[in-house]
């Protein structure tokens, strides 16, 4: 089954996401790991945690993983570098937004997509937004 990372520079952050689309998506259980904040407890991003997250989710399907802010994707980056090869290339990361897109790849994985199409929910996830926001075309 597809992992699910969720890279932020907030544990307490990371872990409103995950609460909330475990709770908005009930009974669909897909692997989902935190790599959120610094050893230390303060902000922050560490490839090694992101590494070790996404060697957690993995099950030899594949992992998508979300970031709250840029560096978030400089450190996933990084991780993906330090990742044995083989691994890394299962591995998508996602330009959604980290709520939207968290839901979009949650719903995707739990349903039984692979990777490669619960990176494109995910990275789809903002778009649905900005159309809801933006309201009917005019008549």
């Amino acid at each position: 089954m597809t992992g699910i990372v969720v890279v932020s520079h907030s544990r307490p952050l990371a872990d409103a996401a995950v609460t909330l689309v475990r709770g908005l998506i009930p009974g669909l259980e897909a692997p989902l790991e935190v790599a959120a904040g610094l050893p230390d407890g303060t902000l922050g991003t560490d490839a090694t945690e992101i590494m070790a997250a996404i060697e957690a989710a993995d099950d030899g399907t594949g992992v998508v993983v979300l970031a709250d802010l840029g560096s978030g994707v400089l450190a996933a980056q990084t991780a993906l570098e330090l990742l044995d090869p083989e691994l890394a290339a299962r591995v998508h990361l996602s330009g959604g937004a980290l709520v939207e897109g968290l839901v979009a790849a949650y719903a995707a994985a739990g349903t039984g997509k692979d990777p490669v199409a619960a990176r494109a929910d995910a990275d789809a996830a903002a778009s649905l937004k900005l159309r809801q926001v933006a309201g009917p075309p005019p008549p």
